[in-house]
């Protein structure tokens, strides 16, 4: 019976999200001023890329999935076993988030 996951609370959730939302503020502004010196608002670096600016795009998705990879490693060390299943799911969330975050940073 010691083996049977047990289930996050919804406040636990709720902590989950909050922290997630801080989280991703924290790294957008983060990487927006490190990758401010990358490239210009109006920059066309040839007539075929589909992306303007994709130094820009490719440095900050890079550096936007070194650091989930990174608090992933601690979190789910740190955290106690009836969390760690919030972890995953944050994951990937926030994979899909660093393509939305591209949206105000070019904005």
């Amino acid at each position: 019976m010691a083996d049977v996951a047990q289930k996050s609370s919804g406040a636990a959730l709720v902590v989950g999200l909050l922290l997630f939302v801080a989280f991703e503020t924290v790294t957008y502004y983060l990487l927006r001023f490190a990758t401010s010196g990358l490239g210009m608002p109006d920059q066309m670096q040839a007539e075929n890329t589909i992306v303007s600016n994709w130094v820009k795009t490719v440095v900050f998705l890079l550096l936007h999935l070194l650091l989930v990879v990174v608090a992933v490693l601690i979190l789910s060390n740190r955290l106690p076993r009836r969390y760690r299943g919030q972890v995953m799911g944050w994951f990937y969330l926030s994979l899909v988030m660093g393509f939305f975050l591209l949206i105000p940073l070019f904005g």
